[in-house]
């Protein structure tokens, strides 16, 4: 394992920011994402859709009725992961997923660190809803976060949590992006970006096929995987993921990053209170100050 010094790692108070979605249909996408996963519309603009909980943006629907629809193996999202406070509220918004459109569900597993459930939106791009199980809970093997994919009955979950509170209160109920999952194309290209380039911490990795990573001990902010994409070079220009806003809370924490870019060779656009780049594979990220 290399060692990292704290100059060079993100900052441990780093949360996940808004995610931008390049959109097609503005109407249907707008639809499902209000009433199938039940967020509010935050602000409007430039025809696009900051959707969110309690005044707070989680995704932007940015309308880009001219591109075309990504292929299955080409790099990009894996699915946005909305993080709820408690299993009630997760419970009301996979009743209401599932209640749109039964056939967008795709499945569900309990992580160990958390309990999960899996959607697809109507373009085409993953979604997970998800509940954290108590830190005190996790298990560590030294700096790996101990994770699996166990059975998680979705009818089980909703009997034992939904309750008409949580429906009639789902609108309140705060949520946040609790992690952005990558599709890449190949691993070690993404541990040399995210973790030796950005200062992410690894915290778990899949067979040489996925790599976890987080700051500050969380079990993973940000993933990357090669399932569906190994070998996959730069994206093109399509429908699906416009943008990744990290947050962090110091211009100095910006004014770091951009130095380490800076040694990397990466390319940025740096405005002293946010950093604009890209990753190797042409997925567009944002880390700003909170």
């Amino acid at each position: 394992m290399t060692t990292t010094s704290s100059q060079d790692l993100l900052p441990a108070e780093l949360t996940m920011g808004t995610v931008m979605l390049k959109v097609g249909d503005m109407k249907l996408m707008g639809d499902y994402y209000q009433r199938a996963l039940g967020l509010e519309v935050v602000a409007e603009q430039d025809g696009g859709l900051y959707i969110g909980r309690v005044g707070k943006p989680l995704v932007h629907l940015a309308p880009a009725s001219g591109l075309q629809t990504p292929g299955r193996g080409e790099a990009g999202l894996f699915h946005t992961a909305l993080l709820f406070e408690d299993q009630s509220s997760l419970a009301a918004t996979v009743a209401s997923a599932a209640q749109y459109e039964p056939h967008a569900f795709v499945g569900s597993a309990d992580h160990l660190v958390s309990e999960a459930f899996y959607f697809t939106d109507p373009e085409g791009n993953g979604i997970e809803l998800y509940y954290d199980k108590p830190r005190e809970g996790w298990e560590w093997n030294g700096s790996t976060v101990v994770m699996d994919s166990l059975p998680l009955p979705p009818q089980r979950y909703l009997q034992q949590y939904l309750s008409e509170a949580a429906v009639s209160g789902q609108h309140e109920a705060g949520a946040g992006i609790g992690h952005v999952h990558l599709q890449v194309g190949d691993v070690p290209t993404a541990h040399d970006f995210y973790v030796d380039t950005l200062g992410f911490e690894q915290t778990a990795g899949w067979h040489g096929q996925a790599l976890f990573v987080s700051a500050g001990g969380y079990h993973h902010h940000m993933a990357m995987n090669v399932w569906n994409s190994r070998g996959a070079g730069p994206r093109k220009d399509t429908l699906g993921l416009g943008e990744v806003v990290i947050e962090v809370p110091s211009g100095d924490d910006v004014g770091a990053l951009a130095d380490r870019l800076k040694v990397a060779g990466i390319a940025s656009h740096h405005t002293g209170q946010e950093l604009r780049f890209e990753d190797p594979w042409r997925n567009r990220l944002r880390v700003a100050v909170r």
